[in-house]
């Protein structure tokens, strides 16, 4: 259910907004802290809901629901495990329409790329029903005369999910599939800026027949967060954000006993080389620099342009720049743009911000995003596409995460500049080279200092059964996301030496004695 407070929108008339709440003990919770946030429509800028921001007492309460879930949870067969996991499959198969449309209502991304984040979360969900496979332990028979020994993997408890706005869906999916199959139970965090796809995926979790407590929405800010890192009940936490948050989530949870995944920001580069195609060079910069409009963390944000090709990859994107559709994500009589708003106003003056810091410096301003409107929304936290030239690499507008759609271009001189200039960045997270040269590609996955490398790919996002993550301060913590790296994660190993005397031998002298010294094997 949930609970009605009044508003004052921007247009200056009052309504009624509801407020989102927890998902505690299989239903949603109405919260009684009395602390609320706006959550918005970024395409008319207007607040649509209120999300509660949890206190003490409901943190505590989240919690406590997910441990008693988890001990109904782990007691459950493999097989029972395994058929709720693939009835979560198919409700989300049949109904991910839906869950688009509210990821847009509220983060204002074009219902196509909301459908396509569902999609890439979905592959993680459709790896973790094939978790026998990837639980198992192992056996190894007589070690030592008449012992065995053998592992057995088993789940943590209670883990936290603290899970970013860019993709309200597709994150948490890289975390709670895994977990829940491994038989945990799972706290997730949603952004407050759009809660709202979290408590659609609870209510499916128990249409698909997952016990009540093993999924649970915990709507809050940094308290909320807080609760998570230090409460002595929580086994782990998994986190995607920026490295300054991705650092104190690994730092705090660290400190409390905790596993940690936190990956954190990026500053994706593309080495464009001579020889490269710059057709397919200019359509996978502007798709990726300009997709979600720029807010997510494998977007690129700097084209390495090895001279001579700077002018015509500049001037091949701007063609395509001028033909991209800027407008509502949901679309107007059926036809959607191509790009949506930015998340919130603030976000887009910190943007704006990034812009005027490489202009000041000496950038050139190719493409201008800057005071951008749409008809119609005009109130809509809309920013254009952007692109920068010449840009300085000492300036702020290079070193640091903008996530948003800014994309800049560096011209260097040769292969070993460019490649210096991505190992020397504090990130490493994603890049990408676009050659027709295999020995250069070759060289270059060997020789650069990131986790995720695309060849003339531009977001190489890794399928669910390999593992997503960074290097440098893009990542910190024990694991990587989804694949083997999650199962590991997720579960944890014992080792048991066995052995059973045999009958017949029982009385033999060989099985008896005292011995002080170190265990051999014989």
């Amino acid at each position: 259910m949930t609970t009605v407070e009044t508003t004052v929108a921007p247009s200056a008339q009052t309504t009624e907004v509801r407020v989102i709440s927890h998902w505690i003990d299989g239903a949603e919770r109405p919260s009684t802290s009395g602390r609320t946030a706006p959550v918005y429509n970024p395409a008319t800028g207007q607040v649509t809901a209120h999300v509660a921001l949890a206190d003490q007492a409901e943190i505590d309460a989240a919690i406590a629901s997910a441990s008693a879930g988890f001990e109904i949870w782990s007691g459950y067969s493999i097989a029972k495990r395994q058929a709720v996991l693939f009835s979560f499959r198919e409700l989300l198969n049949s109904r991910k329409r839906e869950l688009a449309e509210i990821i847009t209502s509220e983060h204002g991304k074009v219902v196509s790329d909301a459908m396509g984040e569902i999609l890439r979360g979905q592959e993680v969900v459709e790896l973790a029903t094939g978790f026998p496979h990837l639980i198992k332990g192992a056996y190894s028979e007589n070690v030592s005369t008449g012992i065995d020994v053998y592992s057995t993997k088993q789940p943590l408890g209670v883990v936290g999910i603290v899970s970013p706005f860019n993709f309200p869906a597709m994150v948490p999916m890289w975390f709670f599939p895994i977990a829940i199959a491994a038989g945990n139970a799972v706290v997730l965090k949603p952004s407050e800026k759009d809660p709202s796809a979290a408590l659609w995926l609870a209510a499916l979790w128990k249409e698909a027949g997952l016990p009540d407590g093993v999924f649970t929405v915990l709507q809050g800010d940094k308290l909320a967060v807080d609760g998570l890192l230090t409460s002595p009940a929580v086994e782990s936490i998994s986190f995607v954000g920026s490295t300054p948050i991705a650092e104190y989530i690994y730092e705090t949870a660290a400190r409390h006993g905790k596993r940690v995944q936190a990956l954190g920001g990026a500053k994706n580069h593309m080495l464009v080389l001579p020889d490269a195609d710059l057709d397919l060079v200019a359509d996978s910069a502007v798709n990726a620099g300009y997709g979600a409009a720029g807010e997510r963390c494998m977007a690129i944000s700097v084209v390495l342009a090895v001279e001579p090709v700077a002018d015509d990859l500049i001037a091949k994107i701007q063609e395509r720049i001028a033909k991209l559709r800027i407008g509502n994500g949901a679309g107007v009589d059926g036809v959607e743009p191509d790009m949506g708003p930015l998340i919130t106003g603030i976000h887009r003056s910190k943007v704006s911000e990034y812009v005027d810091i490489a202009e000041a410096d000496g950038a050139e301003v190719v493409v201008d995003g800057r005071g951008f409107q749409v008809d119609g929304h005009q109130d809509g936290f809309f920013f254009g596409p952007t692109l920068l030239d010449r840009v300085p690499t000492t300036s702020r507008a290079y070193t640091e995460e903008i996530f948003g759609p800014v994309l800049s271009v560096v011209r260097v001189e040769s292969y070993d500049e460019g490649l210096e200039l991505i190992n020397s960045g504090q990130f490493g997270n994603g890049t990408a080279i676009f050659t027709n040269d295999g020995g250069a590609a070759r060289r270059f996955q060997n020789e650069v200092h990131v986790g995720m490398i695309g060849i003339n790919v531009p977001i190489p996002v890794p399928v669910a059964y390999h593992s997503f993550g960074g290097w440098k301060k893009s990542l910190f913590g024990d694991a990587k996301a989804y694949g083997v790296h999650g199962f590991d994660f997720f579960t944890r190993e014992k080792a048991i030496t066995s052995r059973w005397l045999d009958p017949a031998t029982r009385s033999d002298s060989e099985h008896r004695g005292i011995n002080l010294g170190f265990p051999q094997n014989n």
